[in-house]
């Protein structure tokens, strides 16, 4: 069956479920959050058209490294915007996104449909997230990155997005090339849903949504993994065996925790801060950043806190 002709009645009713719980708010940055990360001299945006679709073209904002050049192999990320599947824009990851080029890497925010404004499914806002990460890689010579350095990175639904090109099979677009991988190469993950099967029925038919499910299809191949909740956020409880489960499969995976926080607390100040710290320091981990962090953790004893069975 073909879920998007199906799915206004349910789509919509799971919108008033989602914006009740926070879930369909993406934030847009601030002018506070905008200014909370240092600015760099010489980093340079500039957008590209990655997919088209029945809806219409998708474009992504690239954010490129004082000193880049098309024939440079730097490391490399796409983020995804939260907003519920129902909307949302790429301005949500803007400070995160020049940060990280300002410390050298290719930053990339991708559009992908959403109900609002292309009627699209879950399904199809998968489709487009593994779709960008396959434009990233057949354009890599282009856009002056390693296609083995790749994040995926995003918040609350654009985090579900991103765990998805690890983990979700079979929802491609018929016209991507299935040779080119959509599996990134590490996760970056703020709040993301973990678990559709409780929108079974209102997101998606059961099948569906299990099959869009990350907490029902990780496995030993999921890519290194840092996760970011508030531990008051309704969307962290179905996370809580998730580190147990990383250690059964000898995973690299974290899961940090704000006390006293919910859903979307990393878009804010001081949490901005000391995610994208934490962030840099997991990149750099991994090899795709050098020295220390450059952003300014705010005056205070907040912290991020490792989950339970993460220590």
């Amino acid at each position: 069956m073909n879920y998007a002709m199906h799915a206004f009645p349910t789509v919509v009713a799971a919108a008033a479920v989602l914006a009740c719980a926070g879930f369909a708010r993406a934030a847009k940055p601030t002018a506070a959050a905008l200014s909370a990360l240092p600015a760099v001299e010489g980093v340079r945006q500039e957008s590209f058209v990655y997919k088209k679709t029945p809806q219409g073209e998708l474009s992504m904002a690239v954010s490129f490294p004082p000193g880049w050049k098309a024939s440079d192999k730097r490391p490399a990320i796409v983020f995804f915007f939260g907003g519920g599947w129902m909307g949302g824009t790429v301005e949500q990851f803007a400070p995160q996104a020049a940060y990280l080029a300002g410390r050298g890497m290719v930053a990339a925010r991708a559009d992908y449909r959403v109900w609002s404004r292309h009627k699209a499914t879950p399904d199809q806002c998968v489709q487009d997230a593994r779709s960008a990460v396959r434009w990233m890689r057949a354009n890599a010579a282009k856009l002056g990155i390693d296609p083995d350095k790749l994040c995926a990175s995003g918040g609350s639904a654009g985090g579900h997005l991103a765990i998805a090109t690890a983990v979700v099979q079979g929802v491609d677009a018929n016209a991507d090339d299935k040779s080119i991988s959509a599996v990134p190469n590490l996760l970056v993950l703020y709040n993301p849903v973990m678990d559709t099967t409780i929108y079974r029925g209102k997101i998606a038919a059961d099948e569906m949504a299990r099959r869009l499910s990350p907490m029902h299809n990780i496995t030993k191949d999921l890519p290194p993994a840092v996760f970011y909740y508030g531990a008051d956020d309704k969307f962290y409880e179905p996370v809580k065996p998730l580190p147990a489960k990383a250690a059964e499969l000898k995973l690299d995976l974290v899961v940090y925790l704000a006390q006293g926080r919910s859903h979307g607390f990393f878009n804010r100040s001081p949490w901005l801060e000391r995610t994208t710290y934490v962030t840099d320091q997991f990149l750099a981990r991994h090899g795709y950043l050098a020295g220390e962090p450059t952003v300014k953790l705010p005056d205070g004893k907040l912290e991020l806190e490792l989950a339970p069975a993460s220590k």
